[in-house]
């Protein structure tokens, strides 16, 4: 625990150097997420460390900063930080090509400046990478407490459980106790972990972020098999949630919309064949029907779904809903 109140430390002088009116008490113990208490005797241990800080007097409160730039060892980014500016430039390859562009240059300069010390921080960054994947069909994502995805990250370094409440399921409100595998980022954020305590074998389970409250680090150890992918996790539907059964899927796209159809990935297991007339078949396989029946809704009246039945099924009840909108 000694390395998390150091870390917090630096993290504190980071906020109170790039800050030109400073910060208050109350401000700084809502950015670290600590109480009152706490952030008072951090501000009294950075008050020994950095002879630049000053006190701003602003009626009828104090406010804190460090006048000055911070050494360079205190501005090296994290794994964490770096692992999520390469999660973020994979979201976009997605999304908008020039904005991966712009992250993948960005990125290029950061690993310059830091320069060797980057090699301490590669085995934690590939950690990270491989414990986080992009959903095949991603939309707009809820908001959710970075506090706790952070917890989740330090987790998954660390190799250790997590506790937390769920608001969800039959037994929402229950303090739960689980294994982080990784975090799967889509249209919302989905940690993949198991409980231990019921785990009988199989895939694991999937939990929404933004319904996760109360989480706090374990003393306990636990970590993801390592013959887990959470890659291959993901590829296995259309989605995010998991089926029992894999379905090959075989879509009819019109002649019309061919060329555009070839601009997307709808699976990344897909097939593309051009017919005769113009048209385009694509075929996959995956689980999660329901999931890809929504993000199909885009290509209403420009493909027709030829299997499975399923499918279809799914495609209707789909439609049923949203007329009842």
């Amino acid at each position: 625990m000694r390395h998390e109140k150091s870390a917090q430390l630096i993290e504190l002088a980071r906020e109170l150097a790039n800050t030109r009116m400073g910060l208050t008490l109350d401000e700084m113990a809502e950015k670290m997420s600590v109480k009152r208490r706490t952030i008072e005797r951090m501000r009294d241990r950075l008050l020994e460390m950095f002879d630049t800080m000053e006190e701003i007097p602003d009626p009828p409160t104090k406010r804190w900063r460090i006048n000055g730039r911070l050494d360079g060892f205190l501005q090296v980014p994290t794994s964490k930080e770096i692992a999520a500016l390469k999660s973020a430039q994979l979201h976009f390859e997605n999304h908008s090509l020039d904005a991966a562009f712009t992250l993948k240059g960005l990125e290029t300069k950061m690993m310059a400046a830091i320069g060797p010390k980057i090699s301490k921080l590669e085995p934690d960054i590939e950690a990270l990478m491989q414990a986080e994947a992009i959903a095949v069909s991603p939309g707009p994502r809820p908001s959710f407490n970075t506090f706790t995805l952070n917890v989740l990250r330090d987790a998954i370094l660390m190799m250790r459980q997590v506790s937390f409440v769920y608001d969800g399921g039959s037994k929402s409100n229950i303090l739960r106790d689980l294994i982080p595998y990784g975090i799967l980022f889509g249209g919302e954020a989905y940690l993949i972990g198991v409980e231990p305590s019921k785990y009988k074998g199989g895939r694991p389970q999937v939990w929404r972020v933004d319904k996760i409250r109360e989480i706090e680090l374990s003393d306990k150890i636990g970590a993801a098999p390592e013959d887990f992918s959470l890659k291959e996790f993901s590829h296995r539907s259309f989605g995010v949630f998991q089926d029992d059964v894999m379905h090959k899927v075989k879509l009819h796209v019109f002649k019309e919309y061919a060329d555009e159809a070839k601009r997307w990935v709808f699976h990344p297991n897909q097939t593309m064949d051009e017919l005769g007339d113009g048209s385009l078949e694509i075929q996959m396989h995956g689980g999660g029907l329901r999931e890809l029946a929504w993000g199909l809704f885009r290509w209403g009246g420009k493909l027709e779904i030829l299997e499975p039945q399923e499918l279809k099924n799914e495609m209707r009840m789909a439609l049923d809903l949203a007329n009842g909108l």
